[in-house]
């Protein structure tokens, strides 16, 4: 790169990041901004990077384009919250240079100074991540002594460069049976995980690979490897997640997969047998999911879109946001090893009672939400219903974000044995013909029982352009985006064996 084109890159960020200071007073009660979830306040996000828990703070970066709302020029945006809640945004962390974009990665806290880049005692916080070219995709490093505020990219990049075009997304954790520093990065377009290890974070010897033949995806991203105990025994298993790019997604496009198995230090194996595809989420805007490291949690963070549409979402001044965070969990039924995911605990401090109901009658309890003047756009509805007897006679659920013309779904069918989120009526959906659907999640399969279960337990997570649906204790979880009028705020119970219903509103967090 010539010498004048390199001054152009630099006179850019800076006056992006100009441009970012100033306008970093804009307001976060648009029509369709998370009240609950993290998008920043202006421009495009998409996947989570370098997700890490330090001194008290929850790190959060995320591919981000500073220049405008659109996919495009690739940086590490920052955020940081006490909570996973509450985030400060602090100016973007890795920009774009004349080497390429910032792709995703992830952080580690360097408490050894294995790398060498510690100063005055200062403990490294360490970014790995893919300088992207468009012939060109490799490993880079980036440092920081002032817990995240400010970073210096490595004088040695790259650190591992395969000359390949779609080499990507490096997932890095300290190993210590090991006493190693273990990546898994993706040969994107070939569908394969490479693992390699490392003493020093600079240095790396490729380890193994791994692969799945049967997986729907186009292509791989965004893996994360991290080991889970088993409720209820005392072994653990390692949970291997991956990114379903391009098409495979259990609801169309994008989503995401799992696997199951062990992992020795070098290579991960599955224990899933070849046909077993296991999804991480049902709904259609599931993506990018990773855990944060340098904590013994194991919590997730994903990106609430879909590439299908993602640039076309009709959200402004910002283009993005984050799903809610999750904590995993890992039990053992007649099908193997199967996830469990729950909201973490930090969210209900921000949550109240708003509505409390116990009955049988349906009637009863739609007269009762209007009676009491209940709707609103955050909540967190809770429900409980019997799936036998009268309930087997057709659907029931409820309709959220309720307006003249506008609904959104959420139900059960007991003769398919799911549960199921139609967004057909759920707003705005012009701007993809990809948007409008029903999707579903087969509930007797995720049980791993021989028939369904004869209680049913829903949580509803409501947001201002979100619905997140976790289904008996996180078997199976649906997560969709929605984009209605301010005024549909309606809700409606429909169809039989409800037995009791809470509704806690959730504050804004901004």
């Amino acid at each position: 790169m010539n010498l004048s084109r390199l001054l152009a890159t630099g006179s850019l960020i800076i006056a992006s990041l100009s441009t970012w200071a100033q306008r970093s007073d804009t307001t976060y009660n648009q029509i369709y901004r998370p009240q609950y979830h993290f998008s920043p306040r202006i421009n495009w996000t998409n996947d989570p990077n370098g997700l890490v828990y330090y001194d008290g703070e929850y790190h959060l970066f995320y591919q981000y384009n500073p220049f405008g709302i659109r996919w495009g020029h690739m940086t590490w945006g920052h955020a940081v919250s006490p909570d996973m809640f509450h985030w400060k945004e602090l100016a973007p962390a890795i920009p774009e240079d004349a080497n390429g974009m910032a792709f995703s990665g992830s952080c580690v806290i360097d408490t050894k100074n294995t790398s060498g880049f510690s100063k005055n005692g200062k403990t490294p916080m360490v970014a790995i991540y893919t300088n992207h070219r468009e012939d060109n995709q490799s490993q880079y490093l980036a440092y920081s002594l002032d817990r995240g505020r400010t970073w210096t990219k490595y004088s040695g990049n790259p650190v591992i460069d395969l000359k390949e075009a779609n080499f990507r997304d490096p997932n890095v954790f300290w190993h210590e049976p090991s006493k190693r520093w273990v990546m898994v990065a993706m040969l994107a377009k070939q569908n394969r995980a490479l693992f390699f290890t490392s003493k020093n974070l600079k240095q790396w010897e490729k380890t193994g690979e791994f692969a799945s033949p049967d997986s729907p995806a186009g292509i791989w991203e965004c893996p994360a490897l991290l080991e889970v105990p088993v409720e209820g025994s005392k072994r653990s298993k390692w949970l291997f997640l991956l990114s379903m790019g391009e098409k495979g997604g259990v609801a169309g496009g994008t989503g995401m997969q799992y696997f199951v198995g062990d992992f020795d230090g070098k290579r991960f194996t599955s224990e899933f047998k070849q046909g077993d595809v296991r999804y991480l989420d049902y709904g259609k805007d599931y993506y990018a999911a990773i855990p944060f490291n340098n904590t013994t949690r194991r919590v997730s963070l994903g990106w609430l879109n879909n590439w299908q549409y993602a640039n076309e979402i009709p959200t402004t001044p910002f283009r993005g946001a984050m799903t809610l965070p999750r904590e995993l969990r890992l039990i053992k039924t007649k099908n193997g090893y199967e996830i469990r995911q729950q909201v973490v605990n930090e969210l209900r401090p921000l949550t109240s009672d708003s509505f409390q109901w116990r009955g049988m009658d349906t009637r009863e309890l739609n007269r009762s939400l209007d009676s009491n003047h209940i709707k609103g756009e955050t909540y967190v509805l809770t429900l409980e219903a019997e799936t036998g007897g009268k309930a087997a006679a057709g659907d029931m659920g409820v309709k959220v974000r309720k307006g003249t013309d506008e609904e959104t779904v959420i139900g059960y069918d007991p003769i398919r044995q799911e549960v199921y989120v139609d967004r057909t009526h759920s707003g705005k959906t012009r701007f993809s013909k990809e948007f409008t659907g029903r999707f579903a999640a087969p509930l007797k399969k995720a049980a791993g029982e021989g028939s369904t279960p004869a209680r049913l337990k829903l949580q509803i997570y409501v947001d201002r352009s979100s619905v997140e649906v976790f289904v008996s204790d996180g078997q199976v979880t649906l997560t969709n985006l929605i984009f209605p009028k301010p005024d549909s705020r309606g809700l409606e119970f429909f169809g039989n064996g409800f037995r009791a219903v809470t509704i806690r509103n959730v504050e804004s967090v901004w």
